[in-house]
């Protein structure tokens, strides 16, 4: 049956859901891990802050850019990265397995380390609130 009325009307009320369930299921996950209550203030600028692994500079804006609701670019491979925010990019953060995946190499790559739950919660919260 195609009826685009109805398939986007149905699109209108599950994007949303799916957005909040997904970036809500990874945010109870971190609260459970024993954080602190999440800030966003916190969020950017864990964001903006520069770190040197292996005599480089690096920050998650140095590939994401400092306006998440812009298209970044790798720093090694040139590949552009779709942007972070939800408002621009309403398919973010509804996988949580990829959004682990994701902070896993990224965090590993940018601090020579993993992200704590702590981290990856104020950042979420920084990203989540942003508006295009």
């Amino acid at each position: 049956m195609k009826n685009p009325l109805l398939i986007a009307t149905l699109l209108t009320v599950a994007l949303p859901v799916a957005r909040a369930g997904g970036i809500e299921s990874l945010m109870d996950n971190y609260r459970n891990a024993g954080t602190s209550g999440f800030s966003a203030a916190r969020g950017k600028a864990f964001w903006m802050q520069s770190h040197t692994i292996d005599g480089e500079q690096r920050a998650c804006s140095s590939c994401h850019t400092s306006d998440p609701a812009s298209p970044g670019k790798h720093a090694k491979t040139g590949k552009t990265i779709e942007p972070m925010t939800i408002a621009a990019n309403p398919a973010r953060f509804t996988n949580s397995a990829k959004v682990e995946k994701w902070f896993r190499r990224n965090c590993k790559w940018t601090l020579g380390r993993e992200c704590t739950s702590q981290e990856k919660g104020d950042v979420l919260t920084w990203l989540a609130g942003q508006q295009e």
